[in-house]
């Protein structure tokens, strides 16, 4: 027995990482504080911690939910305990809503438990409700659709198309014959165009199909939102508050779409718990390390905090998240007497049109007057590969002389992008490029982000891929310093001859700034109460 615990103690002992040594790295300079964030990032690393508490034990955080909150409050504490400065700062209200159960089950021809979610802002059951599905009829011209109506009494509507196959296109262009490939292409292909016309004759639009079904007296609408990829489903907002709405997955919708296509009976039995909460509070979580030599200049860390709450959020934006708490950590640890001052927004509401952001930018114009260089990171769990100067002429010889500072292992990824195109809108960094504030996105590795894991239900905490967060540790972190430390302001002079459209093929313009949704009832993306 004795022999077989050493033995297991010497095989976990090997098992563990070897501390990463700051000689692992290659500096062009002998800076002492790039070794020790180096050393700092790869050998006392937080991220996983971090990434496992935020996606697995505080969950989704959709803008007004009960989760955000607990998420909010989470940022706030773990900066105390790290001495740093933070608070949570109100930018406006939103209609608050509180998740509960999802339960959808067949029970008729067979039973069969369904993968599926009720909508973001859909209400709940008040108890099971079970009901016949019927899909959306394929009607000549409104009249008849008009006619048909009262057949959505009592039942569950489909309102979505079915696919012809839920393989991956990945698996099909790996394994099917050309010929299998094009004959399943052209197939989805007619399909969704003739269920277009379908919607058309209804005399709707698909965002006002819920609206009409409601008043006929349905019980509910089923709809389908499939990613492309195994399993993934992308998990919106309900259209209307007063019907439920719930999402299947591609398998367990076409299961159910072609039960009721051929008359089998579909029988539902549906459960959706949600509760409305009256207008919230909304924040954003502001962190703060302040300058010495420079207080009132700034270099800003970004990342939106808000989430869908399909499933964990993990990497958007739970990734972007902890990189910037795990910097500022960093930079607190190494480099605590900042020349400039440093911040970190974790923003509300980006889900909801960049409002969290939008509304620092607009309601702080000393902080976006004064800003040395923003970082922000939203897609996804790679390393970072690309950065746009978004337009800044001049800003790449910044980048060039703090990235050849930065270890080799880190930089031989990226390739900068001179001198860019001002972003108007995607992610965060754009609420402040608006402004002629110069902010950029650090651009990564997708690891099949927008298949598998942007807005999807398989967004967890097992997508992220730990060794590319902390690489990424490691370049924003000496970013930061770097741009702290650099003597010379990064210059505002933007690019003047701008690219054409490749939508109107005319010229585009430098983006103007909206003014945030600060309220649900100014959001145009939101269903009106």
């Amino acid at each position: 027995m004795r022999r077989t615990l050493l033995l297991a103690t010497l095989v976990a002992t090997l098992a563990l990482p070897a501390p990463r040594s700051v000689e692992a790295q290659t500096l062009a300079t002998d800076d002492p504080v790039l070794e020790e964030i180096w050393d700092e990032a790869m050998n006392r690393s937080l991220i996983e911690p971090l990434a496992q508490t935020l996606m697995d034990s505080i969950g989704p955080r959709l803008t007004g939910a009960p989760g955000i909150d607990r998420g909010h409050d989470w940022l706030v504490e773990r900066y105390e305990e790290w001495g740093i400065q933070a608070e949570n700062r109100e930018y406006g209200t939103w209609l608050g809503w509180d998740r509960g159960i999802s339960h959808i089950d067949l029970l008729e021809p067979r039973v069969r438990s369904l993968e599926g979610m009720n909508l973001a802002w859909s209400p709940g059951t008040d108890g099971p409700v079970t009901g016949e599905v019927v899909i959306l009829p394929d009607v000549a011209n409104p009249q008849e659709f008009e006619q048909w109506l009262p057949e959505a009494e009592g039942r569950f509507v489909l309102i979505s198309p079915s696919h012809p196959t839920c393989r991956s296109n990945s698996n099909w262009e790996e394994y099917a014959t050309a010929e299998s490939l094009q004959r399943m292409q052209e197939e989805r292909q007619d399909w969704f165009q003739s269920w277009q016309v379908r919607v058309e004759n209804t005399g709707s639009s698909f965002q006002e199909l819920p609206l009409r079904l409601q008043d006929a007296g349905a019980l509910g609408i089923g709809t389908l939102n499939w990613s492309g990829g195994w399993g993934a489903n992308r998990i919106f907002d309900s259209r209307t508050r007063e019907i439920p709405t719930f999402e299947l997955s591609c398998e367990d919708y076409g299961l159910v779409f072609r039960l009721a296509e051929n008359d089998q009976g579909p029988l539902l039995r549906v459960h959706f718990e949600a509760e409305f909460l009256g207008e919230v509070p909304v924040y954003n979580t502001i962190a703060t390390i302040p300058g010495t030599e420079e207080p009132d200049e700034y270099v800003m860390l970004s990342a939106h905090f808000d989430s869908w709450d399909g499933s964990s959020g993990a990497t958007d934006n739970g990734t972007g998240t902890v990189l910037m708490m795990e910097v500022m950590r960093i930079i607190r640890e190494v480099y605590p007497n900042p020349r400039r001052t440093i911040k970190v927004g974790h923003w509300g509401g980006e889900e909801q049109g960049l409002n969290g952001s939008r509304a620092f930018a607009e309601d702080h114009p000393q902080v976006v007057e004064n800003l040395q260089a923003l970082f922000n990171q939203d897609n996804g769990t790679g390393r970072v590969v690309n950065i746009s100067m978004q337009g800044f002429v001049e800003a790449g010889t910044h980048f060039g002389r703090w990235l050849a500072q930065v270890p080799h292992e880190v930089t031989e990824h990226i390739d900068l992008t001179l001198p860019g195109t001002p972003s108007s809108g995607g992610t965060d960094h754009a609420a402040f490029v608006c402004w002629g504030a110069p902010a950029f996105n650090l651009s990564a590795l997708t690891w099949d982000y927008f298949t598998y894991t942007w807005h999807t239900n398989r967004d967890t905490f097992d997508k992220v891929v730990l060794d590319d967060v902390m690489n990424n540790a490691v370049l924003i972190a000496s970013l930061v310093y770097l741009a702290s430390e650099d003597p010379e302001r990064v210059s505002r002079a933007q690019r003047t001859v701008m690219p054409r459209s490749p939508q109107t093929g005319e010229p585009m313009t430098w983006p103007s700034c909206p003014s945030p949704a600060r309220t649900v009832d100014e959001s145009p993306r939101m269903p009106q109460e």
